[in-house]
């Protein structure tokens, strides 16, 4: 059977080279980074060359990018150290923020009567900045404003250097989760000035379980894990060193290979487009993921005309098949409530009718494309499609 992944969105497939770094690491360089002998200072240095080498691409000072976890770690850290150690008593998100923003905006509302005011969002997804400003202007205090950089589920870009202005503006704190656009766009943290960013390493052709936080220089920040002073005293705990410097060499060549490989799968997301509305003529795509220009290259949400108790076994089909995608983001399969982002901006009628996000990679083919698409209309042969809302 043929195994196609389109779900790179939700995690990547690793390289090779990224193995291999990994490999030798686990093999030769098992020393703890805080120990003072040879075999610990050899870790130490490795770790400080990839602090260096991510703040190197992105304009920052190497002592402003901290290893973590993941995305949802950095997100945690951010959002939950900023109301604790800098007075943040306001903070203006949307409702279409990964659940590590939302939830813990959410838990901050409740057991630290934070106020929690969301920014109101275009009928594509995007946030109203007339808004922004508007709430910029009314709440009173220290204010945070955290939102995404590319939503993991419709692929929208929001502009960075407008929000990034308006927060200076009004003296607000900028936190974006950027855990989709680290490794597929430029950053320059000097041409762009934002407070925090969040990275997951598996975005990116990387391993699974390590990130870092972008957190601007004498922020006031204080650790949110403590114990020891790994990581300048912002995340206790020892380093995994295998995958930091996994995260590194797949920062290196996401980046080194950034404008071919983009240029890359920005064709086949382009292929898929003229593919599905080909195949399916009365197809919808959500928010702009079906605009070239304005959506990331690495993904489509797109609405097909498929009946709900049809749309049932959707997915199951494509599995079967041996394609894989996603109906919402990986971080809600398995929850029957349906797509938190999907629910904010489509009207019930839209919601009728099944939605699917495929993401792409290096690593795909427009045969694969192909294969997929033919699969979807082989699914709904069988019945008449009704018209997509």
């Amino acid at each position: 059977m043929k195994q196609v992944y389109f779900d790179n969105a939700a995690t990547t497939r690793v390289r090779e080279e990224v193995i291999e770094k990994m490999q030798d690491a686990l093999a030769n360089c098992y020393g703890n980074p805080s120990s003072t002998h040879g075999f610990g200072r050899s870790a130490k240095t490795a770790i400080e060359t990839a602090r260096k080498t991510i703040a190197k691409y992105m304009n920052a000072h190497p002592s402003e990018i901290i290893f973590t976890s993941g995305g949802t770690e950095a997100d945690n850290m951010i959002l939950r150290c900023s109301v604790r150690d800098l007075g943040v008593n306001t903070i203006i998100t949307s409702k279409i923020e990964h659940h590590a923003v939302l939830h813990t905006a959410e838990e901050l509302a409740e057991d630290q009567n934070v106020n929690v005011q969301y920014v109101k969002l275009n009928a594509e997804g995007n946030p109203d900045l007339d808004h922004l400003k508007q709430l910029l202007q009314e709440q009173k205090g220290k204010k945070l404003v955290s939102l995404m950089h590319v939503n993991n589920e419709i692929g929208n870009i929001i502009d960075m250097q407008a929000i990034s202005a308006l927060c200076q503006e009004y003296d607000a704190l900028f936190h974006s989760d950027t855990v989709q656009s680290i490794g597929h766009y430029h950053w320059d943290v000097q041409e762009i000035p934002i407070d925090f960013m969040t990275a997951a390493a598996h975005k990116f052709h990387g391993p699974k379980g390590v990130g870092f936080a972008y957190i601007r220089k004498n922020s006031g920040l204080k650790p949110m894990i403590v114990g020891g002073s790994q990581e300048r005293g912002y995340r206790a705990g020892t380093e995994p060193f295998h995958n930091i410097v996994g995260l590194e060499e797949a920062f290196i060549m996401a980046y080194d290979n950034l404008e071919k490989e983009k240029q890359y799968v920005s064709s086949l997301k382009k292929h898929f487009i003229q593919a599905i509305k080909k195949a399916f003529p009365e197809a919808s795509f959500n928010g702009l993921s079906g605009d070239m220009d304005k959506s990331t290259y690495t993904l489509v949400n797109v609405r097909l005309p498929i009946s709900q108790e049809k749309a049932l076994m959707l997915l199951f089909h494509l599995d079967i098949k041996g394609v894989a995608c996603s109906k919402g983001s990986a971080c809600q399969s398995g929850s029957d409530g349906g797509s938190h982002v999907l629910s904010e901006i489509l009207t019930a009628e839209e919601l009728k009718n099944p939605s699917l996000r495929f993401s792409f990679s290096i690593y795909n083919t427009k045969e694969e494309i192909d294969y997929a698409v033919n699969e979807l209309k082989e699914f709904s042969r069988d019945e008449k499609a009704p018209a997509i809302s």
